[in-house]
């Protein structure tokens, strides 16, 4: 789907991790997936406009929230556990209370124009072949880009790989994660 949106600023982009559920309303959702598996977990996962929403919680109501956005100022700072810049390559690896394991990694890249296109439609067939959550728009001079997330679901885990394309400047955030019930 193609509709005229505002493309989200590559210096603001931060990944999120929250001891908490977020409210939908800070999010300007475009698709969503929700994952239950037996007395273990819930799942839930957003995709937004340049970025999405994660959240894990076990069958003791730990709640584990992780955000990629550009959205920065909006977010609350209560329950914010750590925050990474989504610039260059990170890692973060965290048990919360003895009973969560999250992992994540974060890769940037920008491309040239050619090589851009090119990841851009290996990306949207990739969503189709994978039915990944996908969201992609169009800016007014018609730069097109693309969120999604693909998921796989394990007993007692979950992997959630995001690629975040963004046609000014060629920008690619991608991100893995782990969450993981220990």
């Amino acid at each position: 789907m193609t509709v005229p949106n505002k493309t989200p600023s590559v210096q603001m982009f931060r990944l999120s991790l929250y001891q908490r559920a977020l409210h939908p309303e800070l999010f300007g959702i475009q698709d969503r997936l929700t994952i239950t598996q037996a007395d273990q977990y819930d799942f839930e996962a957003w995709i937004v406009p340049g970025g999405h929403v994660l959240r894990f919680q076990n069958a003791e109501n730990l709640c584990l929230t992780e955000t990629v956005t550009d959205q920065d100022a909006a977010l609350p700072e209560r329950g914010l556990l750590h925050a990474l810049p989504c610039i260059g390559e990170k890692e973060h690896d965290e048990t919360i209370e003895d009973t969560i394991r999250y992992v994540t990694t974060v890769q940037t890249e920008s491309l040239s124009e050619n090589l851009y296109s090119a990841t851009l439609n290996e990306m949207r067939d990739f969503a189709a072949e994978a039915d990944a959550l996908s969201y992609e728009w169009a800016e007014a001079d018609g730069q097109a880009n693309l969120s999604l997330v693909d998921i796989q679901r394990y007993r007692g885990e979950i992997h959630a790989q995001s690629y975040h394309l963004l046609e000014n400047g060629g920008f690619v955030l991608r991100t893995q994660t782990i969450f993981e019930l220990v």
